[in-house]
């Protein structure tokens, strides 16, 4: 049915919009930075710090808002209750209190405490203790495992391909982790370790993208030698128009549904892939392809002998080996 709904041969100029399409993204580029800068993001215990308990009952419902009322009243400065994997489960998160790790423990034994008295059949399945070297270590190794991921699709594209397609891919990602970035920066959603997470699987998801798209460059580039390159970008662009749109259709459609049935703890991590699909389609089409005209692909080195290129059709002698 989505196949019907898309057409099969269109004729978008997508490189005539290349210039609106490069003033939008570097606005967006630079408002996310300016957001990050000015409002930085809004960092969970994971990157902060903090105490993490979870919760539970055997076979009924925890009352949420009567644990949420309960930790108001503790004063322990930001809290946050949430059900997770089923309704009779609760995952509570606590700023970190004043003090050392001695502090911590004792606000963790004043919840299990509290909750024991008030809610007697309730389950103290775990607690943890995050503390500020521990997230110190997190936040660096999320930034860095973000870094390795973008480096080695350098590396890849740039083998596979020509250094033009690896810097136009690398790009790209750029591009999409800095504005998913800005994203939680107005949005404050909170940005913890699943949202590092999120943002791995969109360079994926992007890097999907790029790569179907740049090699219906190559194939075009060497079975249309004396096309302009603009021409050459724009027949590929619309080729993989249909195989494009439905990947991004059906994986929103299933985020979607997780966003809004998936319930509080895993809303940051759907959010953030939704944009990122979002965006990731948006730079594939309007980044990565107009970028290789910036960086003036050398068409020379993509056009191979027609002994070795797989466009040229052998199967037919030519006039030479008829006479």
């Amino acid at each position: 049915m989505l196949l019907k709904l898309v057409p099969q041969e269109t004729k978008v100029n997508f490189l005539g919009m290349r210039k609106v399409a490069a003033v939008l993204s570097i606005i967006l580029v630079i408002g996310s930075l300016a957001l990050f800068f000015v409002n930085s993001l809004n960092y969970g215990i994971d990157f902060k710090g903090g105490i993490t308990v979870e919760v539970g009952y055997e076979n009924k419902a925890v009352p949420l808002a009567e644990v949420r009322e309960l930790m108001g009243t503790l004063n322990l400065g930001d809290v946050s209750v949430k059900q997770f994997g089923s309704d009779r489960d609760l995952l509570i998160r606590i700023e970190r209190q004043p003090g050392g790790d001695a502090e911590q423990s004792v606000a963790m034994t004043n919840v299990r405490d509290r909750l024991s008295n008030v809610f007697p059949e309730l389950i103290y399945r775990q607690g943890n203790i995050i503390g500020p070297v521990v997230s110190e270590e997190l936040k660096r190794d999320g930034v860095l495992s973000v870094t390795i991921a973008v480096l080695a699709v350098l590396i890849y594209i740039w083998f596979r391909f020509e250094w033009q397609f690896g810097v136009g891919a690398v790009v790209a990602l750029l591009h999409d982790v800095l504005l998913t970035v800005g994203f939680f920066a107005l949005t404050r959603l909170e940005f913890n370790l699943t949202i590092i997470a999120a943002l791995l699987t969109i360079v994926g998801y992007s890097l999907n993208d790029t790569v179907v798209v740049y090699d219906r460059v190559r194939e075009n580039i060497r079975k249309y030698r004396k096309m302009a390159m603009e021409d050459v970008l724009n027949l590929s662009l619309n080729q993989t128009l249909s195989r494009t749109v439905m990947t991004s259709v059906t994986t929103l459609l299933a985020l979607f549904a997780l966003f809004f049935l998936g319930g509080e703890v895993i809303r940051g991590f759907t959010a953030a892939m939704i944009w990122g699909v979002v965006i990731g389609t948006y730079s594939s089409i309007f980044v990565a392809s107009p970028l290789l005209m910036f960086f003036k692909i050398r068409r020379e080195s993509m056009v191979l002998d027609e002994e070795d290129d797989p466009t040229v059709d052998k199967s037919r002698p030519s006039q030479f080996e008829n006479f």
